[in-house]
């Protein structure tokens, strides 16, 4: 089962790779983040965790085998008791019950933490 792990400086070269390999497959569902968000992605996770380190927003990756990002979840603009959820799963892990179990999880650390 894949591990649900709080988003670190060390993530960013198995998100970026996740973010490519499923570009196509996001953009079927949602806007495309355009090129931009590739090639300043090292920026772009700096910025995320500086957010992260403020409490504005908490950002979650899913961990599968050999360390690769099957997924992310993330709380966005958190006050007041509330936050916003937004979440990716894997065009390969899709379909087994990981998007409701990771944002299950999430929830759960929301509420305890």
């Amino acid at each position: 089962m894949p591990e649900l792990e709080r988003l670190a400086a060390h993530h960013a070269p198995a998100v970026l790779r996740f973010e490519r390999e499923n570009r196509a497959y996001f953009a079927r569902y949602v806007p495309d983040r355009g090129d931009d968000f590739f090639t300043r992605y090292a920026a772009r996770h700096a910025a995320l965790l500086d957010e992260q380190d403020r409490g504005t927003c908490h950002f979650h990756v899913l961990v599968g085998d050999h360390g690769a990002v099957v997924g992310r979840f993330n709380l966005v603009d958190v006050a007041g008791g509330s936050a916003e959820l937004g979440y990716r799963v894997a065009e390969r892990a899709a379909g087994r019950g990981l998007a409701r179990d990771g944002v299950r999880r999430v929830c759960e650390l929301a509420r305890t933490e």
